[in-house]
């Protein structure tokens, strides 16, 4: 009978506490609470030395991160940006490492961790597209499109983990994309991939709910003007244009900073995830027609 009473009496206050949340929720974005001090924080950045990471480590040392550390697989690249953020007065320093590769990220997050440190902020930002039909695309392709984008977020969040849980600090962070909730023709193993890696973000940020000062952001940016995604075009960019890496990197460190889960960029992409919710298939096809979403990455080139 107690028991009884204690389930009703739960689910009575279960639309209580819901209500309480999202008005909480409502004053937090109005009222914005204290933000994060990034001053102790060591940041690693995966795909560091250009787009978006570029973007994201000069933004980290901007807001006051301590150390800043770049991965990628082009050492000119992570150079270029290594130097750029050092003569700014941050320490900086980077190390080739191709995420796809499992013993490669263990065995260079052991020498991160002898020569650098503890990583405090970890971000997923890696990744590559190749902007081609099912049909058309080399299975090669289609598997480095998941080791990078996805399996590669494994690796790198079992290496770093660990120890934030253990110092009770940390925060994981993905860049993802808006096309793992709304994909679009031309680039299936992209958005294949960014669905995968949104599933694994829910999932891990569930997980840490009961991890005492360990937690996660994901981003999920409209299409964002850099080299990655040269020669995609929208078809009403005055109505929907491309995103700056700038902006999003800007964005991104202060969703850190304020501890936020998800971030979408723009916040009218609450809209596009809302409506493909309940509008019937048919709707969403003619969506997609008026967009030119069919036709976007016909004229696709890619990182040169």
């Amino acid at each position: 009978m107690r028991m009884e009473l204690k389930s009703a009496c739960r689910m009575f206050l279960f639309p209580v506490q819901m209500f309480y949340y999202i008005v909480r929720a409502s004053l937090a974005w109005l009222w914005p609470s204290r933000r994060k001090d990034l001053t102790r924080e060591v940041v690693l950045i995966t795909g560091g030395g250009r787009g978006i990471g570029r973007h994201l480590a000069k933004e980290f040392a901007k807001q006051g991160a301590r150390k800043v550390i770049l991965w990628g697989r082009t050492e000119k690249c992570l150079k270029e940006t290594a130097e750029e953020i050092s003569l700014s007065g941050t320490e900086c320093h980077y190390f080739l490492c191709d995420v796809a590769n499992r013993e490669e990220v263990y065995k260079q997050a052991k020498v991160v961790r002898e020569k650098v440190g503890d990583v405090t902020i970890l971000v997923n930002n890696a990744a590559v597209v190749h902007g081609k039909s099912l049909m058309d695309s080399d299975d090669d392709a289609l598997l480095k499109s998941q080791h990078i984008n996805t399996m590669g977020q494994f690796w790198t969040t079992k290496a770093f983990l660990p120890r934030m849980l253990e110092l009770q600090h940390g925060h994981v962070v993905c860049i993802n994309s808006i096309l793992s909730q709304s994909p679009i023709p031309g680039a299936i193993d992209y958005c294949t991939s960014k669905a995968s890696s949104l599933a694994f973000m829910e999932s891990l940020t569930l997980g840490l709910l009961d991890c005492p000062g360990v937690g996660c952001t994901t981003v999920l940016p409209f299409h964002t003007n850099t080299e990655m995604f040269q020669g995609m075009r929208v078809r009403f960019p005055q109505l929907f244009p491309p995103l700056k890496p700038e902006v999003v990197a800007q964005r991104t460190v202060d969703a850190v900073r304020a501890d936020k889960a998800f971030l979408y960029l723009p916040w009218t992409m609450h809209a596009l995830v809302i409506l493909k919710s309940f509008m019937p298939q048919v709707a969403l096809e003619e969506i997609h027609k008026f967009s030119g979403s069919y036709t976007c990455m016909n004229t696709f080139k890619g990182r040169t």
